[in-house]
Parts: structure tokens; C-alpha cells; sequence
């Protein structure tokens, strides 16, 4: 077996110009190939660049060896300015200018094993061992790209080292065929941190603006919502409302983005949840009321109750510094109550407790289903407060866990969940749907606290924003 790299482009769009690998080539052991991508991914191009050589020390040594000069791409947004750009280049109408405006930041995966694939070609015959959450597309991107019938693929997936969906496309395994197709042997090619945070596809950033109007007696009567680019996944709205506007409008994207635990349900409710609240302080009504006077559908109602009851919403009591947020959504069959709490002081945000509803029909598996709920909390902080992909020029700055601030344990609370079992209903997955509260619980919290909206995530990158 030998051992694969790829040269990839100093910034996204580039093109290769000119290719110097005679100091490459003349590392005993090591092979230069050139070959193309049968389909034009964003952020790769079409050519691909790598080398094989006899171990990993000698790849990286030969990959630094080759001089190469690049032709830029065009100008693209940065991450400042990029929420601008979505509004710009959106493809359906705009939303009126009455609405309340958040911003959804791109942020990356972070799955503990970067992506990694093993290729080995037999005649026209290939076998790939792969992480993937996605092997039977896998297997048809391979045969797409060398020409050749599903039947003779085979993808094996050994343990995938997690994934949260951003291991469904093949890209190391597209790498690794193609490098083991040129040097005539099995070749491993593994991605370095550094190129997973690079050159993976990112949850998607947006904008997203809500608005809406209320009748005397704290009913919604109208609704408007409109998210661009972060995506269509939970953006109705499980409240009674008799007029209501809801739209996703597609956008560019300067990066590559792709699916990731809950998809956009956890930028919309964020969105919805928050503004949700901002009505509620608008009338002066208890959040907790306000979304049982507007919630109609029995299920959404259960689980608000039963997170609500668990966390002591009716007895909490406010002192310098804490505060307490709800917030509840529907995705995926599945319905889903948050309540937090969160201590502010010198403008970081620590939270200290959470108590989370979820109803998912009958419950098949308790503690695994337990584990889904606090998994999802543990890792929707991280997006909440923290996470975020910074990208200017074409390059993302954010390329390595010391640059990428990923939950720690210190940042867990103390998590307490519910789990509303309804033998009377089929089941439906766990997965992802508990993700989708912890932001606007959090967010809803911080303002309690502090008197200050935050209508962004990441809420506190840096702590909160002057004046919090």
C-alpha cells in the first residue's frame, strides 16, 4: 500500500497555471499524477494534483516539493460581509424592510476522525474502504467518475469516526481511486485536520427575517418569515397562525455547503424562537404563556409543559446576572421543549442548566434515546455560543481546532431530560431534532440576564458584545 496527497489550490476558485515536479519526482518512491474530477466541485475545480510515495513522511515531503503557480479566482465575499452577499444574489424577491434581521454563521463539522479512504484497484474492478454515512453514494460518485458499472464498485464502511452529516460525499475516496488507479497499487489517503476544516463542505450560513403582528390578546394574527441560503428544514412555524408568509430563498454560497445535524431547523428555530420571545417582552406576557397562547397542536403543548414543569419555569427565581429562556420547536416528527439557564458575568456566557423535552413517538430504547438528547445539547452549544468559520480572500482562517472553538467539557451544564413517551404513536427518529432548541433557550436566557438581544450565532464567540 502506498500513501496519497493532493496539492490543493492556495484559495478557493484558483486554477493551476504551471506545474514544476521534477524535485518531486526525484524523491525515490514517489509518483506525480494529474487527473481530472469528472464533475466541477466548488472549491476543488476540475484538476486534480497528488502524489503517492511509500509512507506518509515521504507524501509530505513530496507534496512540499511541488511548485506549482495558480491563476486567482474571482473576488468573493468574506465572512464580514458575506450576509450582504446572500441578500444580493438570492434568487426570489426580497422580504420587506419592516423585518427583524439574524444572522446564521457557517461552521464546520469537526468529526473526531477527518475524512479517510483506502482505494485498491482489479482490472477495471475498484474497492474502497471508506468513513462515510453515505456508501451507496459513494459507490455511484466512483462509478460516475471512472466510467465503470455500479456492480463493479465496492465501498466498505469500517467504523466512520463520526460524521453529523458532513461525511456523505466521497471525497477522500474520489482522491485515493484516482491516486491508486496511476500508481498501479492500494493507495491510503487520509486528510489532515487542517484540509477538513478547508476543504469539507460547512453547515450553511444565511440570513433569516421574521416579523409579525399580534392581536390584543397576545394571538399571532400575522407571520412573515424569510431565510436566505441556510436552507428550507423546519421553517414553518408549529404556532396557530391565521396569516402567514414563509419562504426560503436560495442564494450563492462562497463556500461549500452541505447537510449537518438537523439540517437549517436549528437556524430557523433559533430565529423563530428568539422572535417568538421578542413579541412576548413586547406585551409584557411570560414566554412560557405566550407560546402555550399560541400553540394549538397537543404534542408542541406536551413538551413545552413537561420542560417547562421539569426545569421550575413557574418557581425560578431572578437574581444579578442569571437569567432563564424557553423555546420549542417541531422537525423531523419529532417535537422538542427547551428551558436554560445562564450566568453572565464580564460579558462571558456560562450556562449552568438545562432541562430538555422530547417527543418522538413510542420511545423504543430510553437511555439511547436519553444519549440523542444530550448529545444534541452538548453539541448545539458549540453553535450557539462559539462556533463559527472565518474566510476572507478566498481562504479560511478557521482551519484548526486551535483556531475553531469547539465545546469543551467545561461548557457542559447540567442537563435534565424528559422524555414523553407516546406508545399510541409510531416512532421517529432521535437524531437530530434535539439540537434545535438549545440556541434560542440560550439566546432567550442571555437577555433575561442582561437585558441585551443577540440576534446572531455564534451569541458569544468572544463573550458577548460591548455593552452586555
Amino acid at each position: 500500500m502506498l500513501y496519497g496527497k493532493i496539492l490543493y489550490p492556495p484559495a478557493f476558485g484558483s486554477t493551476l497555471k504551471s506545474l514544476d515536479k521534477s524535485v518531486a519526482e526525484a524523491i525515490p518512491g514517489v509518483k506525480v499524477v494529474r487527473d481530472t474530477l469528472s464533475d466541477s466541485r466548488e472549491g476543488f475545480g476540475r484538476e486534480v494534483v497528488g502524489i503517492v510515495a511509500p509512507d506518509p513522511a515521504t507524501a509530505g515531503r513530496a507534496i512540499a516539493a511541488l511548485k506549482a503557480e495558480w491563476q486567482p479566482g474571482p473576488d468573493q465575499p468574506t465572512s464580514k460581509d458575506v450576509n450582504a452577499w446572500f441578500k444580493k444574489t438570492a434568487r426570489e424577491g426580497a422580504s420587506s424592510s419592516s423585518l427583524t434581521s439574524y444572522e446564521i454563521a457557517y461552521i464546520a463539522h469537526v468529526p473526531l476522525e477527518p475524512r479517510a479512504a483506502v482505494a485498491e484497484w482489479n482490472g477495471d474492478k475498484l474497492t474502497v474502504w471508506t468513513g462515510t454515512q453515505r456508501p451507496f453514494g459513494v459507490r455511484s460518485e466512483l462509478a460516475g467518475q471512472f466510467h465503470i458499472a455500479e456492480t463493479d464498485v465496492h465501498v466498505l464502511m469500517p467504523d466512520t469516526g463520526s460524521g453529523y452529516g458532513g461525511k456523505h460525499d466521497g471525497d477522500a475516496a474520489l482522491e485515493a481511486a484516482i491516486l491508486a488507479r496511476a500508481a498501479g497499487k492500494p493507495v491510503k489517503r487520509n486528510w489532515t485536520r487542517e484540509e477538513e476544516m478547508t476543504w469539507a463542505y460547512f453547515r450553511p450560513g444565511g440570513v433569516i427575517e421574521a416579523g409579525a403582528k399580534l392581536n390584543p390578546d397576545g394571538a399571532i394574527a400575522e407571520w412573515e418569515f424569510h431565510n436566505y441560503n441556510s436552507g428550507p428544514s423546519g421553517l414553518q412555524t408549529p404556532y396557530h397562525v391565521e396569516a402567514k408568509t414563509e419562504r426560503y430563498h436560495q442564494a450563492r454560497s462562497p463556500l461549500r455547503q452541505g447537510s449537518y445535524r438537523g439540517l437549517a431547523a436549528t437556524a430557523n428555530h433559533f430565529v423563530r424562537e428568539s422572535y417568538m420571545d421578542e413579541l412576548a417582552h413586547s406585551i409584557k406576557m411570560d414566554p412560557l404563556e405566550f407560546r402555550l397562547k399560541n400553540a394549538r397542536d397537543e404534542r408542541l403543548r406536551a413538551v413545552i409543559q413537561a420542560a417547562a414543569d421539569k426545569f421550575g419555569w413557574k418557581d425560578r427565581k431572578k437574581t444579578s446576572g442569571h437569567g432563564f429562556g424557553i423555546a420549542a420547536g417541531f422537525e423531523k416528527g419529532g417535537y422538542v421543549a427547551t428551558c436554560a439557564e445562564v450566568a453572565v458575568q464580564n460579558g462571558a456566557v456560562k450556562v449552568v442548566r438545562v432541562a430538555e423535552a422530547f417527543e418522538c413517538g413510542a420511545v423504543v430504547n430510553p437511555e439511547h434515546l436519553r444519549h440523542q438528547v444530550e448529545g444534541a445539547i452538548a453539541m448545539g452549544l458549540g453553535g450557539a455560543l462559539f462556533e463559527q468559520i472565518e474566510f476572507a480572500n478566498g481562504k479560511i482562517a478557521t482551519n484548526r481546532l486551535s483556531r475553531d472553538r469547539v465545546p469543551r467539557f467545561a461548557d457542559m451544564p447540567v442537563i435534565e431530560s424528559v422524555l414523553v413517551d407516546r406508545q399510541d404513536l409510531p416512532s421517529a427518529g432521535a437524531g437530530e431534532t434535539p439540537i434545535v432548541g438549545i440556541a434560542p433557550a440560550v439566546g432567550n436566557a442571555i437577555f433575561d440576564a442582561v437585558g441585551q438581544r443577540i440576534r446572531c450565532l455564534p451569541m458569544a464567540p468572544k463573550g458577548l458584545p460591548q455593552g452586555a
